[in-house]
């Protein structure tokens, strides 16, 4: 067992298999506790007010109020608790949707058990994850959208200095940190400071929604 705290974890899916089998694969980890499950999104927007979850595994499509509209208002009124959803279908409209909505993780119900334990674990630690399945798609996205405005004077931007603007534009275009912190010839710890602020000061819970936030400015990833 580990020393720390376990990750708590809320799992929201209407087919009872589901839900069975997810709070075995997750409570199979010494550092992750499963703390209650719902069948749809209405209830699991409840029990997050109930239990402060640290985590939500949440399923897209429920009857009533599903994934999505459940995961906007979860992350709106529960900043704390960061959201999984896990989708037996890829298409565009659940995967921008759900990370629209605030969640820090799309995947597939395809996903490996020590893939799924590894994506909670991530997100809880405050970093985004895609399936790898997805991320062409994403960057596709982003390069045919004609819906995007252009964000040369966006005051969304206004709050950032030259040297924080380069670093979110950098990350508009796909860089990681590593090759970031080499154009820009920063040390890792500096870049990952920078970062921090970045995010702060435009409200960002990660890299996705800084990506995300960026295409609704008009800058497109280059690769």
């Amino acid at each position: 067992m580990t020393d720390t705290a376990p990750i708590r974890v809320l799992i929201v899916d209407d087919q009872p298999l589901q839900r069975t089998g997810h709070a075995l694969i997750l409570g199979s980890a010494d550092d992750i506790e499963v703390i209650d499950e719902a069948d749809n999104g209405e209830q699991a927007i409840s029990l997050v007010r109930v239990h402060h979850p640290d985590v939500v595994l949440m399923d897209v499509r429920m009857p009533g109020i599903g994934g999505i509209e459940a995961t906007r208002a979860i992350t709106r009124d529960a900043p704390g608790t960061r959201v999984v959803v896990l989708t037996t279908f890829d298409l565009d409209e659940y995967a921008f949707g759900s990370l629209r909505a605030g969640a820090s993780a799309f995947l597939l119900k395809t996903t490996k058990p020590d893939a799924l334990i590894d994506a909670v674990r991530t997100v809880h630690s405050g970093t985004a994850v895609v399936d790898p399945r997805l991320t062409q798609q994403l960057i596709e996205h982003f390069l045919d959208s004609d819906e995007s405005a252009s964000g040369d004077a966006s005051p969304e931007l206004a709050s950032l200095t030259r040297r924080e603007r380069d670093i979110f534009d950098a990350i508009a275009h796909g860089f990681n940190n590593t090759e970031i912190s080499q154009q820009l010839c920063l040390a890792p710890s500096t870049m990952k400071s920078y970062i921090n602020t970045i995010y702060a000061k435009l409200g960002l819970r990660d890299r996705v929604h800084a990506v995300l936030l960026a295409h609704s400015l008009g800058k497109r990833p280059r690769r």
